[in-house]
């Protein structure tokens, strides 16, 4: 069986392609880098984690962005006549008064691990922007045009726009083609296909929350106009079809099903296999309940489908419903490479499982220094969007253990270093070492940012000596603590209990979107050159 998600944690907005008997999958960043993960497999059901289209050397700026702003929904295509991958993707700059500034590019590359051509803009009418290669060699692009207009529907319509390969622009401006395929409304992540007579549009629908769901589209003309499918949402976690077009708020709790194991399922993408199989990966959540809260952001998940006599794609059990479980492809069996659960660093490169907020790991990070060691130099307090030393990983269980043995001599208060459970820059907690003026030597303590408001438990500072020492943090469902020693063995619990639910798109008001990350930091808000040294990086998962 296929377990869902096939890739935990923040893993969202899944666009699949294959080439030959290669599938390649690539999910959305927001502010992380490197960035636009790619996953590669040869069965559908074992992944490894491929490469990154954004990695160091790449001019991306994402600096000063909010976060859930950033890089949106990537477009992976593979066109076979010219042996060429493409990727498009939108930079959401603002979303300020809900007017979702984005600006779109395209990017093209032979290999997927590089190099990338540079990015060609495209335009900015709407997020969600997708490449279509059709036929006779013509390209297209569709997206989501936001309205933003008084007395004009809600959110907005699907639109589309011809690319020009040889002037590397879209012909004229995007026309409005599709409304959707139901009335749950806000429309976003449109793809094309073409199939026999005619052209599918394939859109998700409700709201990348829990009334999520894919529906499709057909004409037999690119520009339409597009029929229904008459059996819409074709996959979703909230059965029905409710009229809420006019409703733009996307997370909407009370369609949460119960009855069904993965929520928010949505923002589809298919591929034909070579065996004459059809499957489409989507995003998904699992929830803590009651509270409906998400802190492994959205997931990516699979299903498989077939289509039907009369042109329609459906379900191959014919439940639109997402499921945990998936009969495996008839696809030979290929494992893959996993993650390791334990990093000593003794690599001369990082690990391309590893990220940082809104800048390039590879800026702060030393693996040469001291071998056998990250270094990490210190740089703005973890709230900055701008330049913040967080070498983190994606949390793809709530039932973990992380670990990790530092090296640091803080010299002022100003210096700080340790572990980190981070959702954005407005929520995390931080088990940190640094200097005490009031103890007049290093100690550790927890510091607790919840929602803009920071908690120092100095009541639970511990002088510590200026060697190496062990940081632990234990997730155990909706209860994660830190705890630390000196020995690697007898472990001191610091801290109180923090409640696990609450790093969350749901909790969280600065951000949505994204996903709880894991990692080790350090802060030189003075010089930005002081430094920890890491020995390991391990993360286990607990079941």
């Amino acid at each position: 069986m296929i377990m869902n998600p096939i890739l935990p944690g923040f893993n969202p907005d899944p666009c699949i392609c294959r080439k030959g008997e290669d599938y390649y999958l690539a999910v959305s960043t927001f502010e992380w880098l490197p960035g636009i993960p790619v996953y590669h497999s040869r069965d559908l059901k074992n992944w490894e984690l491929y490469s990154h289209v954004f990695t160091e050397g790449h001019s991306i700026d994402l600096r000063r962005l909010p976060s859930a702003k950033g890089i949106w929904a990537p477009c992976l295509t593979y066109c076979e006549e010219e042996d060429l991958f493409y990727v498009v993707y939108g930079v959401m700059n603002s979303m300020n008064a809900r007017y979702f500034d984005v600006d779109n590019y395209l990017i093209t590359a032979k290999d997927l691990r590089g190099p990338w051509s540079e990015p060609v803009y495209l335009h900015s009418a709407g997020f969600d922007a997708s490449l279509f290669h059709d036929r006779d060699g013509r390209k297209y692009v569709v997206s989501l045009d936001w309205e933003t207009r008084a007395g004009y529907e809600k959110p907005g319509v699907i639109c589309l726009a011809e690319y020009d390969p040889e002037k590397k622009e879209i012909i004229g401006y995007p026309k409005r083609i599709w409304k959707g395929g139901t009335d749950r409304g806000c429309i976003e992540a449109p793809h094309l296909y073409r199939r026999g007579a005619y052209y599918y549009i394939m859109c998700a629908e409700g709201g990348t929350g829990y009334n999520h769901c894919v529906t499709m589209g057909r004409s037999k003309q690119i520009e339409g106009p597009y029929e229904r499918d008459p059996e819409n949402p074709i996959l979703t976690s909230a059965p029905g079809n409710p009229n809420e077009r006019h409703d733009p708020d996307h997370l909407k709790t009370k369609y949460y099903n119960q009855d069904c194991g993965l929520q928010k399922a949505g923002h589809g993408s298919v591929v034909d296999t070579t065996n004459g199989e059809t499957w489409m990966v989507y995003l998904c959540a699992r929830p803590f309940t009651p509270e409906l809260r998400c802190t492994m952001g959205r997931e990516t998940a699979i299903r498989r489908m077939r289509w039907t006599k009369d042109g329609w794609l459906r379900t191959i059990d014919g439940c639109n419903l997402a499921k945990l479980e998936e009969e495996e492809s008839a696809l030979p069996a290929y494992p893959m490479p996993k993650i390791p659960a334990f990093d000593d660093f003794d690599s001369p490169e990082l690990g391309n499982w590893y990220y940082a907020p809104r800048i390039q790991p590879q800026t702060f990070v030393d693996l040469k220094a001291r071998p056998g060691y990250v270094r990490i130099r210190g740089q703005e307090s973890r709230t900055s969007l701008n330049q913040v030393s967080i070498l983190a990983r994606k949390l793809t269980s709530v039932h973990a253990r992380i670990t990790t043995k530092m090296e640091f001599t803080p010299k002022v208060h100003q210096h700080s270093a340790g572990l980190i459970l981070y959702y954005d820059n407005m929520n995390y907690i931080n088990l940190r070492k640094y200097y005490s003026e009031t103890l007049r030597q290093s100690a550790i303590s927890v510091i607790h940012l919840e929602n803009g408001e920071k908690t120092e438990f100095l009541n639970t500072r511990i002088a510590v000596e200026d060697r190496p020492v062990y940081l632990r943090l234990t997730i155990e469902g909706r209860e994660a603590f830190f705890s630390w020693s000196y020995d690697g063995e007898k472990y001191q619990r610091i801290g109180r209990v923090f409640d696990t639910s609450k790093f969350s798109d749901e909790y969280c008001r600065y951000g949505e979107f994204t996903g709880t990350m894991a990692g080790l930091t350090c802060a030189d808000k003075v010089k930005r050159q002081h430094y920890a040294d890491f020995d390991f990086f391990e993360y286990v998962e607990e079941f």
